[in-house]
């Protein structure tokens, strides 16, 4: 009876895995009423147990949710009655169900994620003087088209199509992660890899290779046709010489659905869900492993570079546990693995030590030199900490407790209060009007000893700051001014100087970590060699990129998120904080 039991429960678990599929959407349109979209999809997915990724934007919607198929198939329906969507090409998978818990994870299908975001893909790090208008998108080819271009090898489809006597192109939209796995592959096409780490670099490859463009037809692919939409109006937008753009519509999701023997496309198609990949019936492995180049096509195992944090492709034979790779991105720009001999005499594969260049963020990071040469065991990043106006050393590190926390194997936070110490203030709890007495009116405030309070510090003050010289609690003179840091103008040159004792005090440091006012400070420090005049505020994107350009390739960041006037510890900024740090380790 319990074998039966037992095998019921099996029955069971398989036909779940086998009504288990991923559903994947976008849609660009204008979207009148965010809040609503946004409450519509809370309630939906979250009624039908959906997991994934939902983004919003004025522009449109980006869907990738797993789930049962069933529920998917409601939630197709209840999209569909939305006018908005009309025309919508969705894409529904049956697949098993996620078996691999990291994987899962890291793709986001453990949970459901509904965002509002600027752009439903990021198309570039920095903002263009004019974006491109996606209803100036590439002409869609089905896949039937696409594979009839391919095959004519650059001949008309039909007289709406192809210009006959322009030669074809082939542009390949993707990441070099995914591209290492599949791509289309036509002996008498040419065809464009632009290797790249993430999309937001296509926009600069494409300038820097327009001319390989110019006059062509040019055919684009990309996993689901999303990321052809925006960069195929960008080619587009570069007038004359730059029409005859062309993408696959649906993606090589629909050209695989359409010639299930793998067509033109040679390898597995890489997937942003649990599945990785999906292949055809074409069993041929296109990709190889990183060390032994033996082919191998799995990512699974989820290894990366040390450097870049890119995926890489490491077999089975070749994996170990904590070992060191990288990517041929970061071997093509000199960064190697170099070899160090153990205590115990193991060989042990290490990254070098490089020279700390200052570099630039939202929350900025600089340098101070290397504290020495040669091969040292790996170590931690020492990061001196500026905290914000009127805060304090031991109030930043409780409010960055959980980014030390996540950077553990890799830095080390050190905490200093800033030079300026301010005065004890409060804000009446009760107006003026309620109590005109003033002695009875601070009396109602219950405020603790001073002497029991930390002190709260500045790196730069008004010109009128008196500091801190009395010992009782003070009345603010207004409510909180918004705009305050426009008056804190003074103190650099003490801080500076405190900074340069701290620095042979209790330096060497790798880098400096500013928050708020400590950033600005931290941006002040950077920009010296322009010597600029500064305010304390909130740095400005324009002002962070400014900033940016003054540092050596490779030794500057920006990270851009929605998190509010915070440090972001949640995936994917932690993800790109760690992948940056991990550079100068």
């Amino acid at each position: 009876m319990a074998d039966s039991n037992e095998n019921q429960q099996d029955k069971g678990k398989e036909q779940e895995q086998e009504q288990y599929g991923v559903l994947l959407y976008y849609k660009y349109t204008e979207i009148p009423d965010l809040n609503s979209l946004l409450s519509f999809y809370n309630s939906n997915c979250t009624s039908l147990s959906l997991l994934g990724r939902v983004r919003l934007s004025l522009h449109g919607v980006n869907v990738t949710v797993g789930g049962k198929l069933s529920s998917l198939e409601k939630h197709i329906e209840a999209v569909k009655a939305i006018s908005l969507f009309e025309g919508t090409d969705f894409k529904l998978a049956s697949c098993h169900f996620p078996l691999n818990d990291k994987v899962a994870h890291e793709c986001g299908f453990t949970s459901l994620s509904i965002r509002i975001v600027k752009e439903l893909v990021t198309f570039t790090p920095y903002p263009l003087v004019k974006a491109p208008d996606v209803s100036n998108a590439g002409r869609h080819l089905s896949a039937v088209e696409f594979h009839s271009a391919l095959q004519s090898a650059g001949k008309l489809v039909d007289k709406e199509s192809l210009a006959e006597d322009k030669g074809l192109v082939l542009l390949d939209a993707r990441n070099l992660y995914e591209t290492r796995i599949g791509k289309f592959d036509m002996p008498n096409v040419d065809t464009l890899d632009p290797r790249i780490r993430q999309y937001s670099d296509l926009p600069s490859w494409i300038d820097d290779n327009s001319e390989q463009l110019r006059g062509k037809n040019v055919l684009m692919y990309c996993t689901g046709g999303i990321r052809c939409e925006m960069a195929s109006a960008y080619i587009r937008s570069k007038g004359a010489g730059f029409e005859n753009v062309f993408q696959l519509y649906g993606g090589i999701q629909r050209y695989l659905e359409q010639f299930p023997d793998g067509g033109f496309f040679k390898g597995k198609n890489f997937v942003f869900d649990h599945r990785i990949s999906v292949g055809s019936a074409d069993a041929n492995i296109l990709g190889t492993c990183l060390l032994c180049g033996l082919s191998f096509d799995d990512y699974s195992s989820r290894c990366r570079c040390s450097y870049c944090r890119m995926l890489v492709l490491v077999c089975d034979s070749c994996r170990e546990e904590e070992a060191v790779y990288v990517c041929e991105l970061c071997q093509k720009h000199g960064k190697v693995v170099e070899s160090n001999v153990a205590e115990n005499g193991e060989q042990q594969d290490i990254l070098p030590q490089v020279q700390l260049k200052t570099i630039s963020s939202d929350t900025i990071l600089s340098p101070q030199l290397p504290g020495g040469q040669g091969v040292r065991p790996p170590r931690k990043l020492r990061i001196l900490c500026l905290h914000g106006f009127r805060q304090n050393a031991s109030g930043f590190k409780g409010r960055t407790a959980s980014l030390a926390k996540k950077l553990k194997n890799i830095a080390e936070l050190v905490f200093v209060d800033a030079p300026h110490e301010l005065p004890f203030i409060y804000h009446p709890c009760v107006s003026e009007q309620e109590c005109s007495d003033e002695s009875s009116f601070s009396s109602l405030q219950i405020l603790p000893p001073t002497e029991t309070c930390r002190g709260k510090f500045a790196w730069l003050i008004a010109p009128d700051s008196k500091g801190r010289s009395a010992t009782d609690w003070e009345k603010a003179d207004s409510p909180f001014d918004p705009l305050q840091y426009l008056q804190q103008t003074e103190g650099f040159d003490v801080s500076l100087s405190y900074l340069k004792t701290i620095f042979s005090r209790d330096g060497p440091f790798d880098g400096i970590l500013g928050f708020s006012q400590g950033a600005a400070m931290a941006a002040l420090l950077c920009a010296q060699k322009g010597r600029l005049k500064g305010k304390d505020r909130q740095i400005a994107n324009k002002t962070s990129r400014e900033l940016s350009s003054l540092f050596e390739d490779g030794c500057s960041i920006i990270i851009e998120h929605d998190c509010g006037h915070i440090i972001p510890t949640r995936t994917p900024y932690i993800d790109e904080i760690k992948g940056f740090l991990h550079r100068f380790l």
